[in-house]
Formats: C-alpha cells, sequence, structure tokens
C-alpha cells in the first residue's frame, strides 16, 4: 500500500512510502519515525554511500548515466521527433492548433485535449442551456531546456482531461541551444495569454487556469507565473511543479552527493543550464525568469504543488522554493517520494508509486480547480 502523510512540523509537506507513513523532520535532516515513533534511516540521503531507491524503483540500479554531449542530445532529439503519439480515445478531442508568437519570433503550436463533452460557446450570454465553462492546465514539457516535445506526455495530459474534465494546453517551444532564455518562456507566455484571451470561444472559465510542467517544463511553468505577475496581463490560478528545474547554481555545488542520481546527471544539469542561458551557470546576472530560485519577492504568486524525489538531482532546490513560498503567503503544497530519482514516473509509469505520484497531482488540480 502506498500512502502520503503531512509532516508534522510542515503541514505542507508529505511523504509517499510504501507501507507505514512516515513523518519528515527538517530539509535534508536524517531524523525520521515510523508510525510508532521508532527512528528510520533516511533512504538514500546526501552522504550516504550505499543508495536505497524505492522498493518499485530498484531496478534503477541498473540505469546507466547518458553523457552530456551534443551528439547525444541530437540523436535524442531525433528519436523524439520520430515519437508517435497512439490513437485519441473515443472520450478526448486532441488537435494542434498555431497562435501568434512573441513579437517577432515565430507562432507557437500548441497541442489541444479536451473532453470530446467540452463546453462550446454560444453566441448568447442569456443561454441557460449552455454548459458551464470548464478550467484548464496549461503543460510544458520537459527536457532539459535542450529537447522534447508535447508528445512525450500525451498519457499525462489525456489523464489530466479524462480524470477532471479540463481542457489541456501543450505548447512546443523553442529549445536550446539553437535559442536561449527567454525565447522558451516567451513561447509559454504567448500560449498562456493566447488561452486566455480565447477561453470564451474554448469554453474554457479564464478564472481558473493553472500552470504546470515537468523538470524543465516545470522550470519554466515557475518562471512563467513570475513573468504573468510581473506583466499583470493575465493571472494563473495555480501552478502544478512536477520535479521542477528552478537554480542554475545547483551545476556549481561542490557539497551535493549524487550517488543515486538517475537519468538527469550532473553533466546533463551543466549542459542544460549552459545552453539555455547562453553562458556559464551560477553566475551572477541570472535572470530569475530563467531560474525562478533566484527570485527574491514570491509574494502575490499562485498557489502552488511541488513533487520530488529525495534521490532527485533537484530535490534541494525544489524543497527550498516550496520553504520560499509558503515564507511568502503563497500557498504551496510540497509531495516528497523517498528514494525515487529523476523522471521515475516517466521511466517506471505502471509501478505504483508512479501512480500515487500522478495521482497526487490529479488531486492537487482538482482542489485548486473544482473544489
Amino acid at each position: 500500500m502506498l500512502a502520503a502523510t503531512a509532516d508534522a512540523e510542515r503541514p505542507w509537506t508529505r511523504a509517499i512510502r510504501r507501507g507505514r507513513v512516515a513523518s519528515l523532520h527538517g530539509i535534508g535532516a536524517p531524523g525520521r519515525s515510523d508510525a510508532s515513533g521508532r527512528a528510520l534511516p533516511r533512504p538514500a540521503s546526501r552522504g550516504d554511500t550505499v543508495v536505497t531507491f524505492h522498493p518499485d524503483l530498484r531496478a534503477a540500479r541498473f540505469i546507466p548515466n547518458v553523457p552530456a554531449s551534443p551528439r547525444i542530445i541530437r540523436a535524442m532529439r531525433r528519436a523524439g521527433a520520430r515519437m508517435q503519439p497512439p490513437p485519441a480515445p473515443d472520450d478526448v478531442r486532441i488537435e494542434e492548433v498555431t497562435v501568434p508568437g512573441p513579437a517577432g519570433a515565430p507562432d507557437v503550436r500548441v497541442r489541444l485535449y479536451r473532453p470530446v463533452a467540452a463546453p462550446i460557446a454560444t453566441t448568447s450570454a442569456d443561454d441557460a442551456t449552455a454548459p458551464a465553462p470548464a478550467p484548464a492546465l496549461l503543460w510544458i514539457h520537459g527536457g532539459g531546456f535542450v529537447q522534447g516535445s508535447p508528445i512525450q506526455d500525451e498519457a499525462s495530459s489525456i489523464g489530466f482531461v479524462r480524470a477532471l474534465g479540463i481542457t489541456v494546453a501543450a505548447p512546443t517551444y523553442r529549445l536550446s541551444p539553437d535559442v536561449v532564455a527567454p525565447a522558451a518562456l516567451e513561447d509559454a507566455y504567448a500560449a498562456l495569454t493566447w488561452l486566455f484571451r480565447n477561453a470564451g470561444d474554448l469554453g474554457i472559465d479564464a478564472e481558473r487556469i493553472a500552470v504546470g510542467g515537468a523538470s524543465a517544463g516545470a522550470g519554466l511553468a515557475a518562471g512563467l507565473v513570475l513573468l504573468a505577475h510581473d506583466r499583470g496581463e493575465v493571472r494563473p490560478a495555480f501552478q502544478l511543479l512536477v520535479y521542477p528545474m528552478l537554480d542554475d547554481r545547483t551545476v556549481v555545488r561542490d557539497d551535493h552527493d549524487t550517488t543515486g542520481v538517475r537519468i538527469w546527471s550532473p553533466a546533463l544539469n551543466r549542459y542544460g543550464w549552459t545552453s539555455y542561458l547562453g553562458c556559464e551557470p551560477g553566475g551572477a546576472d541570472v535572470s530569475p525568469y530563467a531560474a525562478p530560485a533566484r527570485r527574491d519577492e514570491l509574494a502575490g504568486l499562485p498557489p502552488a504543488w511541488i513533487g520530488v524525489g529525495t534521490l532527485d538531482l533537484f530535490h534541494d532546490e525544489d524543497v527550498r522554493h516550496a520553504e520560499r513560498l509558503n515564507a511568502a503567503g503563497v500557498p504551496t503544497e510540497l509531495v516528497l517520494v523517498d528514494g525515487a530519482f529523476h523522471g521515475f514516473d516517466a521511466i517506471f509509469r505502471t509501478r505504483p508509486v508512479s501512480r500515487a505520484f500522478y495521482e497526487e497531482q490529479v488531486s492537487a488540480l482538482r482542489r485548486a480547480l473544482l473544489d
């Protein structure tokens, strides 16, 4: 059985473990207890030499590190471009639309996922028979800023539509190193403003539009709410951040035990940030829109959900971001998955821990947009 429970000291922090539920005591601290109060070791804690993967993810010990090189990234891009989505289910309508891009930049392609019975706008505001507008989620794919497309998240996007009856809009943004920041963020902003401005025609409630993403896509989503807040044109209702890539300074840390890191390695992290920023990460002049962890003032942002594994390279920066959001008065829930690495839910999609992690995301969206 999988369960999640609140942290006794931080009620906005929850853990997904196998079997009994454990409370978390502090950030990065080894102190843990089970339901009876007995001490538990922190799985794969920073500084351990032996890695403890979640029981559902033990096969991860055989996953090799991927070299970080332009040749490898190009190969990954080609493989992604050949990825074909499965046929759309009968109850979900999928279409590609092209929306105006940022000034002086190409238009942005957006992949729309909608319930077949989605509300359709009517010409009469007094039509009492028209379905009520539904919420929407702008979902930004991951890929370290250097590869990926909405197709890779097709299953989860369809799942959100089916579970919640919402519209999911997934933009295809420009990738680095072909372009550098803020190109990808501006593409996402163009898609977001299009969604707001066309909410009526799409049967969407403009007061209930969330933004979200995974990995670099979640980093872009976090930057997007900053940009939307500062420009004041649109206001997202919620941010769903799945192991977000938030802080370029993680690249230059010298105190980071990465023994249990899988999939997204320190070398790939350096490559992704260098490609996106167009310069070496860790410098003084990096924009908070590119690296949201650098933002000093977080008050006034929409509520957030952040989920990350304890073996994820981004664990520390994600936990810190959740702490800072809550300290700034932004309601934020943090879900930690013991013994889980970056992208575990994509590699082992059908494992119970991955399903539980996805259900946490669905539940967070339901509370934010439907309750």
